[in-house]
């Protein structure tokens, strides 16, 4: 039986599928769906068959074989195998010339098989147009064909010439699929992949796009010539026929503009790219066609990026000697990441009406007032600086970009562990007398007392603090941070535990922190250098809000000659032509932020009021029902 890697093909990546997946397994929990955009031999969509599977490329020939292998369309393999058995089983010294014959005769194969191939083909699409076959028996019979060409061909791999004065191989023997019964949600495309992206939305999308100049159109135009069998006029020694409308961007200096439209379009929560750093190490079509520096730049605008690589041999034909070539998966993941800490203010619920409203292309995000590190944390730029003048906040994160995230977590559990504090994780609620509803606050109360007067006794702020720290945060009362006059956090014990929930949000959080290229400032907001800031930065300043009550307001946190000087500030990035946006309330619960209002009206119509609340972006603030709803906006200078 034929399996979906044995084809020779360039860029098959069937060696580097443990690689892959390992990526995938590690980096991207609980996708469902697998969209390979670029397709080829369908080899890596074969490996993900547990979730479902989108493939697509532009080569009719590969799409005859993605259906073939993965399409929905059931198939009769026992008439499939009786027709396999007639062609391997039929002479055609005695048929008369067709369109093989009379072309390809004594070039890529000798004049009988080219004979044979060309009866095979016309039998298949003779037996399609009476209705003996359906659409799916059809790419079956083709892609065995293919693959019985591919087999005994006189190539170096591909069809881009044949090898002269070799003796010819007269044994073309098609064979059945082994097709996996697994893929009954496929879907399976022939489209150009900057138009399919805007369509289809996947957990996971991959590229693995033409590297160089060489375009597969010329190395496979024979099989694209055999799937469509449109029997074109060929020409030149390799026999070639019109391949223009096939002929791909990414092969061109089209390729770096190409690709970014590509990844402005795709929807997905991660999108991971092959590509291997040939650079300039070989001859010039061998050269990857978009440098590492534009792929970075352009998935850091979608989201958040990591490197793999590994070792792997290229595909040179012979001419090239490149050294220490490897393969790199770079992976973007756009999907949102919340904050371990349930913080007050914090934006993670905004998200989705926040984001769209930031500009594209950021350099350098600043988070004046990062809290939680919801937005900074989610935002894709360059480079992202938060700040916050809470030294507990800040010294914790800094603790958990310092410490590996592994380390973190055995510590957490050790110092659970030490004061007998509940881990439902492990032993679940029943355990400890206790159910999800009414929670764990009676079995962990005397526990976690001990453990905050521990905790404030320390005098020394160092990892073994935060770590601590953050325990309490876990076990206190709707997971939040909170510390009295006499700096002792005084919080008393929450429902719930370090649980599975817990634990994944910490474990996300702290990897996409190390992951990200940012820097965690402790100061005054007025104090951070603008020096390095450009046209292109944003600063987001998310201020406690004046008009509300919260836990950061209670010492006398905001006021409001401290909401004037914060929208000076504003009007001074405004003057370096840097772009900023204030999340802030102009009502709530019947009070009014006259100072947010009249800097509004001053500026008249500069910045722009956007409405976070849907029910209100059509109409006029000063006309809301003040009374009852609390008007959140974001202002911005652009």
């Amino acid at each position: 039986m034929i399996r979906i890697n044995n084809r020779r093909y360039l860029g098959n990546k069937h060696k580097l599928l443990k690689f892959i997946k390992k990526v995938v397994e590690n980096e991207c929990p609980n996708a469902e769906s697998f969209f390979d955009v670029f397709s080829g031999t369908g080899v890596v969509a074969s490996a993900f068959t547990d979730m479902k599977i989108i493939t697509n490329d532009i080569l009719y020939s590969n799409f005859i074989v993605h259906n073939a292998f993965f399409g929905k369309e059931r198939y009769n393999a026992d008439k499939v195998n009786h027709l396999i058995k007639e062609f391997n089983a039929k002479h055609v010294d005695s048929e008369p010339e067709n369109y093989m014959s009379i072309n390809f005769a004594d070039t890529y194969f000798s004049h009988y098989v080219s004979k044979k191939i060309g009866y095979i083909r016309d039998e298949i699409e003779a037996l399609s147009k009476r209705g003996y076959i359906n659409d799916r028996e059809r790419s079956i019979l083709i892609t065995s064909l293919i693959y019985a060409m591919d087999k005994i061909a006189t190539t170096v791999g591909h069809y881009d010439a044949f090898r002269k004065n070799v003796e010819f191989n007269n044994k073309l023997h098609l064979k059945m699929l082994d097709i996996d019964s697994n893929t009954i949600n496929s879907e399976c495309y022939n489209e150009d992949a900057n138009d399919l992206v805007r369509r289809i939305q996947a957990d996971i999308v991959y590229l693995d796009p033409p590297y160089n100049s060489r375009q597969y159109s010329d190395a496979y135009h024979l099989l694209e010539n055999i799937a469509k069998w449109e029997k074109p006029e060929v020409f030149g020694v390799a026999k070639k026929m019109d391949r223009q409308h096939i002929k791909s961007d990414y092969c061109t200096r089209q390729a770096t503009q190409t690709f970014e439209d590509l990844i402005n379009n795709i929807d997905a929560k991660y999108i991971i790219l092959s590509y291997n750093n040939t650079g300039e190490k070989s001859d010039d079509r061998s050269n990857a066609r978009i440098s590492d520096e534009d792929i970075v730049r352009i998935l850091k605008q979608k989201g958040h990026v990591k490197v793999f690589e590994t070792d792997y041999k290229a595909f040179t034909t012979g001419k090239s000697n490149i050294n220490d070539n490897k393969e790199r998966l770079f992976l973007c993941s756009t999907e949102k990441v919340a904050s371990p800490l349930n913080y007050t203010g914090g934006k993670f619920k905004l998200l989705k009406q926040i984001q769209p409203l930031f500009p594209s292309n950021i350099d350098t995000f600043v988070d004046l007032f990062a809290g939680g590190f919801n937005v900074g944390i989610n935002v894709p730029s360059e480079k992202t600086v938060f700040n916050d003048i809470n030294g507990e906040l800040i010294g914790l994160f800094k603790t958990l970009k310092k410490l590996k995230t592994e380390t973190v977590i055995k510590r957490v559990e050790k110092i659970i562990v030490k004061y007998g504090l509940s881990d439902v994780s492990k032993f679940g609620y029943d355990y400890y007398n206790c159910n999800s509803s009414d929670g764990l606050a009676n079995f962990n109360k005397d526990k976690f007392l001990n453990l905050r007067n521990d905790f404030n006794k320390l005098k020394v702020k160092n990892s073994d603090y935060y770590i601590m720290l953050y325990v309490l945060i876990v076990f206190s009362f709707n997971n939040q941070i909170r510390f009295n006059k006499s700096g002792e956090f005084n919080l008393p014990v929450g429902k719930r535990d370090f649980n599975n929930k817990m634990r994944e949000k910490l474990i996300r959080f702290s990897h996409r922190l190390q992951d990200q290229d940012n820097e965690i400032k402790h100061s005054d907001y007025k104090k951070l250098s603008m020096r390095n800031l450009t046209e292109n930065s944003l600063v987001y300043a998310d201020p406690p809000y004046l008009i509300t009550l919260a836990s950061y307001n209670e010492q006398g946190g905001w006021n409001e000659e401290k909401e004037v000087e914060l929208l000076n500030y504003l009007d001074e990035v405004d003057k370096r032509n840097v772009k900023f946006a204030l999340s802030n309330v102009l009502y709530h619960k019947g009070r009014e932020n006259e100072i947010l209002k009249d800097w509004i009206q001053k500026n008249n119509g500069k910045y722009i009021v956007n409405f976070l609340d849907y029910s209100y972006s059509n109409s006029n603030y000063q006309t809301k029902d003040k009374d009852t709803k609390s008007i959140e906006v974001l202002i911005t200078n652009y």
